[in-house]
Order: structure tokens, then C-alpha cells, then sequence
């Protein structure tokens, strides 16, 4: 048994041992294979290595030969360039040569001409001199003697011609009948002042027929004095055909009245009632009317926090007109311009154009009373309570208060470019006959002036000289210094021509 099991294990052992050196010889030969593999590998590797070696040199020469051929093309190309452009400069450069050659000639022949011009010059001094003295001896007079007698033979040769010119005037203005001249003047003086006040201050409304006016008077004039009464206005029926006119210098109130009396005429039913109904719908309308322009305006603008009186006195200025211009449109013109100017200037655009929009709505709230609309525009914006700024703002735009700052003084400034602007506001009669009546006074205050006449719409001026004090070198003078204060001290378009009329009258009666 132990002889069986010792046998056992000895083959066990034999076995193992034998297995142990199969695996050993197994990896040996696994071992050996991967070296030659490996071997292999790396020859095939090398030898690879070496081929792209030789294509990248290869592939480098080409692209250096390449770029070296290329290199010397564009070298060539820019040598024949600069050989060109150097054959450009050579040609200009001795162009240059002859042109100064040419005007060194040239200055010297002027040198040369200037010479003899001085030369000539001096000769003709000297044979002007020697006939002067000549002339002097043949004919006994020195030279300002024979100017004295030119002058004097000129001066009657003028007086004159002046005397035929006077008498032709005085021929021609006796053909013109006296009353037909003041009948002209009259009713050109009565059609420009009803132009102007028409404009300003009333309105017309056309009739259907002339019935209709006596229905607007109603019985014993109750019709017409309620529409007077309830809206304030002076309602004018006169024999104009078809039409009536509406006075009063409120501008909304005369609007209103207009809207009203149109519409009472397209309805029919004119009496005391349906006027008060009709005027009560119309004032109600032109409310909403004036409070949706001023929140227009003040959207438009993008100004915010102006409160519901703010915007209606702002909405009021649309009916409102300062020398023909539109005094809403003109107040958001001031603001856009002194926004504009603020950003420039480096103020506060937002103070600058909210200052600008409210400078001029003391118009809106001052209708009726005595103070300036400065004045009723800063107390009303001081209740809005606006900033200090803005009530600055509006009392010295027109100057009655030093301005304080930048914004107030850009407020000045955009208020007058707006207003000076071509095309902006018309003359009022009132400048336009101050304007006359200075020029007038302008001649008049000169010694000798008998009368001065404005004419011509302002474009001339007549002025009549007292003959026996004056003489026709004063005339001419008088002339040139009207002139020239006109254009120092009035401001007018175009050019005004100065006419000064000296002359004598000779009177006799055969009895």
C-alpha cells in the first residue's frame, strides 16, 4: 500500500515536472517568435522611414525650387516696374527744367517790360508836367482855377437839367386829380388795416343768404345779444353780403363763437335756448379739443409731470398766433431747439426743453389780463411748481430778468431763432408803420430838410431841402449820410433808395 502510494506520488512529481518543462520550452519558442517579429518590424519600419525621408526631401526641393522661380519672377516684374517708373520721374523731371527755364525767361521779360513801363511812366509824368505848365502859361490860369470854372460850368449845367426835370414833374402831377389821389391813398390805407386786424382779431362766417342775418339778430336782438353775452365776443352784421364777422382779440373765445354760429346756422333753430345748448356742446368740445394739444405737445416732446392746468394753458396756445406764427407750434419748436443745444452745450436736456415747451404759456393763461405773459408764465408755472430753473427760464427770455444759468440763456437762444427764422412771423402794422415813421424822422432831423415822405412801402424815402439855404453839394451829401444812418440804425429787408429834391420855384402873376 505505502509502496503504491509512494509510486503515485512519484508520478505525480515526474508528471509536473514534465509539464513544467513543456511550458518552459513553450515560452522559450513564443519568446524567440516575438523577437523575430519584433525584428521584423523594425527593419520594415526603418525601411519605411528612410522612403518618406526621401519624398519629404524630395517634396521640400521641389517646393524651394518652386518658390525660388517664383521669387525671381516677381523680382524681375518689380525691376521692369522701377526701371519704368524711373524713366517716369527722369521725363517729369526734365519737364520741371524746362518749364522753370521757360518761366525764368518769362520773369525776366516781365522784368524787363516792368522796366520799361517805369521808364514810360516817368516820361509821360514829365510831358504831363511840362503841358501843365504849359496850359497855365497859354492860358493865364492855374490848375485849380480851371477846376474851379469846370465845376462851376457843371453845376449850372446840372441846375439846369434838375429845373427841366422839376418842371416835367410839376406837369405831370397837375394831370392827376387831387381827390382821386386821396381816394386811392384812403382806401389802400382802409383795405391794409382791415388785411391786418382781420388776421389777428376777427373771424368771417359765410351765410346761406342774407335772411339769415336777421334770424342771428332775432326779435329785438335777443338772439344776437345772447351768443354776445354767453361767449364774450362782438358779433358784426353789416352790409357785406352773405357773411358775418366775429371781433374780439381772445382767440379761443372768437372760435368758439365761430363753431357755434356755424353750427346754429346748419341746424336753423336760432333762439335763446338752443344757443345756450349749442354754445355749452361747443365750449365742451373745444375743451377736450385744447386739452388733447397739449398732451400732443407734451407727448410729443416726452415731458413728464406737467399737470392737468399745465397742459390746458399749453393746449390754449393753439389758437393763439404772435405775429402770424402759431405760438404752440412755436413753443415746441423753442424746446426741440433748446434740447438740441443743451446736448451741445452740455445742459440739462431734460430742464432745457421742459423750459423751453412752458416759456411762452403765460400767452394761454394772460389772455385778459394787464400783466406780460412773462409774468402770468412764471406765476403759473411757480404753481405748477416747476423748478427753479424753468421759472427762470421764462421770466428772462425776453429779457426782464438776468438769466442764471446755462438753460435759461439756450431758452433765449432758441426762442429768438425761432422766431427770426425766414418764413417764421410777419411785420405787424404796428413795427411796419414805426418803421416809417423813423425813417422819416431820420431825414427830418437834418438842418434844411423842409419835409420827408416814406414811400413806397418803406422801400424810399422823399426828402424836400429848403432851396434858399442849401445848395445842391449839400443835397448830395444829405444823401449819402441818410443813407448811411439808415443802415446803422433800422433793421429792414431788401434796400431802401434815398431820394433827396432840391429846386427852385419862380412865381409871377400878370395883372
Amino acid at each position: 500500500m505505502v509502496s503504491y502510494i509512494l509510486i503515485s506520488l512519484l508520478s505525480i512529481l515526474l508528471g509536473g515536472a514534465a509539464g513544467f518543462f513543456v511550458r518552459i520550452l513553450t515560452a522559450k519558442n513564443r519568446l524567440n517568435s516575438a523577437e523575430n517579429r519584433a525584428e521584423l518590424i523594425l527593419r520594415e519600419a526603418k525601411l519605411e522611414a528612410e522612403s518618406k525621408k526621401k519624398e519629404l526631401l524630395l517634396e521640400a526641393k521641389t517646393f524651394l525650387i518652386q518658390e525660388r522661380e517664383n521669387f525671381e519672377k516677381q523680382t524681375n516684374e518689380r525691376r521692369i516696374e522701377l526701371q519704368k517708373l524711373e524713366k517716369r520721374i527722369i521725363q517729369k523731371e526734365e519737364q520741371y527744367e524746362r518749364r522753370l527755364d521757360e518761366f525764368e525767361k518769362k520773369e525776366r521779360v516781365i522784368r524787363d517790360r516792368e522796366k520799361s513801363l517805369n521808364e514810360k511812366e516817368n516820361d509821360i509824368n514829365k510831358l504831363h508836367k511840362k503841358w501843365k505848365e504849359e496850359l497855365e502859361k497859354v492860358s493865364g490860369l492855374s490848375s485849380e482855377q480851371a477846376k474851379e470854372i469846370l465845376k462851376k460850368e457843371l453845376e449850372d449845367q446840372a441846375k439846369q437839367e434838375s429845373q427841366i426835370f422839376v418842371n416835367k414833374i410839376e406837369e405831370e402831377a397837375k394831370r392827376t386829380a387831387t381827390k382821386k389821389s386821396r381816394d386811392i391813398l384812403v382806401t389802400t390805407i382802409q383795405r391794409m388795416a382791415s388785411e391786418v386786424t382781420s388776421e389777428v382779431t376777427t373771424s368771417s362766417v359765410s351765410l346761406p343768404n342774407d335772411e339769415m342775418k336777421g334770424r342771428i339778430i332775432g326779435r329785438e336782438g335777443r338772439n344776437i345779444r345772447t351768443l354776445e353775452t354767453l361767449i364774450g365776443v362782438d358779433i358784426i352784421i353789416d352790409d357785406t353780403p352773405e357773411a358775418v364777422v366775429i371781433s374780439c382779440f381772445d382767440p379761443v373765445r372768437r372760435e368758439i363763437a365761430k363753431a357755434a354760429l356755424t353750427r346754429l346756422i346748419t341746424d336753423g333753430r336760432i333762439h335763446p335756448g338752443r344757443i345756450e345748448e349749442v354754445i355749452t356742446k361747443v365750449v365742451n368740445e373745444f375743451n377736450e379739443t385744447i386739452y388733447d394739444e397739449g398732451e400732443k405737445a407734451v407727448l410729443n416732446l416726452n415731458i413728464v409731470g406737467i399737470p392737468a392746468e399745465g397742459i390746458i394753458n399749453i393746449g390754449r396756445l393753439h389758437y393763439r398766433t404772435s405775429y402770424g406764427q402759431n405760438v404752440l407750434l412755436h413753443a415746441i419748436e423753442v424746446a426741440k431747439l433748446s434740447g438740441a443745444l443743451a446736448a451741445e452745450l452740455g445742459g440739462n436736456v431734460t430742464l432745457a426743453k421742459r423750459a423751453g415747451l412752458l416759456h411762452d404759456i403765460g400767452k394761454g393763461s394772460a389772455m385778459d389780463g394787464e400783466s406780460s405773459h412773462t409774468e402770468a408764465g412764471y406765476e403759473l408755472a411757480k404753481k405748477m411748481g416747476e423748478s427753479p430753473v424753468v421759472l427762470n427760464a421764462i421770466q428772462s427770455h425776453h429779457g426782464d430778468v438776468a438769466p442764471n444759468c446755462i438753460e435759461s440763456i439756450i431758452v433765449q437762444i432758441a426762442d429768438a431763432v425761432s422766431a427770426s427764422r425766414p418764413g417764421a412771423r410777419r411785420e405787424s402794422i404796428e413795427n411796419y408803420i414805426k418803421r416809417l415813421e423813423k425813417l422819416e424822422n431820420i431825414a427830418e432831423s437834418y438842418e434844411g430838410v423842409e419835409r420827408a415822405f416814406a414811400i413806397q412801402a418803406g422801400r424810399e424815402i422823399r426828402v424836400l431841402l429848403n432851396n434858399s439855404t442849401t445848395n445842391d453839394n449839400d443835397a448830395e451829401n444829405l444823401a449819402k449820410d441818410v443813407a448811411k444812418r439808415i443802415e446803422t440804425e433800422l433793421n429792414y429787408p431788401g434796400k431802401i433808395k434815398v431820394t433827396v429834391i432840391r429846386e427852385s420855384r419862380f412865381v409871377e402873376y400878370a395883372r
